[in-house]
């Protein structure tokens, strides 16, 4: 706890600025799939393949914010500027979105300035803290996005029952960027000072370095399992538990209110757990941590199936498996972050998180499509839950191997070390 209370103040208004910009968030995540499929008539495999189109543009935006974020004349300020509006401007594309191109060209926005915002953010999260607050900092931005999440549902979920408005949340998320851009433009000046520093970002020789460290490549590896699995959550998981699950007093899937309620709760309950898992795995290694989280995952995939196959108490069984779900994502979060940033070294902290902000663009570009095209073969989607739930003896093979790795190797530090004395 000591260490949380002296944490930089701009640690604190990171979080209270990401927190902002959820709330707007959850107008859109949970909602955007079912309007685009129940009401202007897409079909799930084309909504999937345009929610997947962002990751290709988040490619470029990780890479453009990565290297922007090591670059002096930019640095880690203004690329989470560009980011928020870029964010802007892609909320007022989909305000008034009605086909698929104009959807995809929407998430293609969307994920250039998303892609940009995670190597920058985190960047700056290292910049201001220390290696033994690491976890409870990135914890802390995750409670923020956690927090405004929950709230972004709430009241989405409420205005759609008021309203029918699904348009209105678009705009609302536009806003919230925009609220977002401002404390980033007024309240945070630049992190890092490049003054001094080593430049070896500034050259391919930085991108070199870290596409060789062989830690870094395999962390990416099962990184890339874990945010396929998230991406599951917020785009196969609404429209699953809407036209697949079957109650037994109504024959039909849950409606939108439950839906945004049982959403509500997954997120809420993130929340609660952010912290106290975070002191928890403090006494583990990262990779552990990791560990305890493909578990959970696992678990929680099996009772997926068990939820759609279960006529009686499905909702509860659907309460317990996102509540397990939340528990997954608190335990990979924080600990995916940390392991980063003990693989990075200083002057390569953009770069290194712009790498593995990359495994999110490629588990996202996965998920999406993949799980449209379940829900759209109704035969096949039991499978896919239990094909899921298999995949995370993979992840722990991977993992096995990366704990020989990361025990064994060279400090990074002092490859840089060595790196810019060869290049003198």
């Amino acid at each position: 706890m000591s260490r949380i209370l002296n944490f930089s103040f701009k640690v604190w208004i990171l979080a209270a600025g990401r927190l902002l910009s959820e709330i707007g968030t959850g107008f859109t995540l949970f909602y955007a799939p079912i309007f685009f499929v129940n009401q202007v008539g897409l079909s799930s495999t084309l909504v999937g393949i345009a929610l997947g189109s962002g990751s290709v543009s988040g490619v470029v935006g990780r890479f453009l914010g990565g290297q922007l974020s090591d670059t002096p004349s930019w640095g880690r300020r203004k690329t989470l500027l560009a980011s928020a509006a870029v964010s802007v401007l892609a909320d007022v594309v989909l305000s008034l979105t009605s086909n698929f191109p104009t959807l995809i060209l929407v998430n293609l926005l969307m994920g250039l300035g998303i892609g940009m915002y995670w190597p920058a953010t985190e960047a700056a999260i290292i910049d201001l803290t220390t290696p033994e607050q690491r976890n409870e900092a990135f914890a802390i931005t995750r409670l923020a996005d956690s927090l405004g999440l929950s709230l972004g549902v709430v009241l989405g979920g409420a205005l759609i029952a008021n309203s029918g408005s699904y348009r209105g949340l678009f705009v609302i998320d536009g806003i919230s960027f925009a609220v977002f851009f401002g404390v980033i433009y007024f309240a945070i000046a630049e992190t890092f000072k490049f003054e001094g520093k080593p430049a070896t970002s500034n050259s391919e020789n930085g991108w070199t370095l870290a596409l060789r460290d062989r830690a870094l490549m395999v962390y990416v590896a099962v990184n890339i399992l874990f945010t396929t699995y998230l991406s599951q959550v917020q785009s196969t998981m609404p429209l699953y538990l809407k036209n697949f699950v079957r109650l037994a007093d109504t024959g039909t899937g849950f409606s939108e209110q439950i839906i945004s309620g049982l959403f509500t709760w997954h997120i809420a309950f993130a929340a609660i757990c952010q912290l106290p898992m975070a002191w928890l795995l403090n006494r583990f290694s990262r990779i552990t941590g990791l560990r305890f989280s493909l578990v959970l995952w696992g678990i929680s995939f099996v009772m997926i199936y068990v939820t759609g196959n279960t006529p009686n108490n499905t909702l509860v069984w659907a309460i317990i498996t996102l509540g397990v779900m939340s528990l997954g994502m608190i335990t990979y979060t924080p600990v995916a972050s940390g392991l980063v940033a003990d693989l990075a070294p200083e002057s390569l902290r953009g770069v290194y998180f712009s790498i593995s902000s990359q495994c999110w663009a490629i588990g996202y570009f996965i998920g999406p499509p993949l799980g449209g095209w379940a829900l759209d073969h109704p035969q096949f989607i039991n499978y896919f839950w239990l094909m899921f739930a298999g995949s995370i003896l993979v992840g722990m093979a991977i993992l096995q191997y990366l704990s020989k790795l990361t025990a064994a190797k060279i400090p990074v530090k002092q490859k840089v070390s060595k790196l810019d004395e060869s290049s003198n």
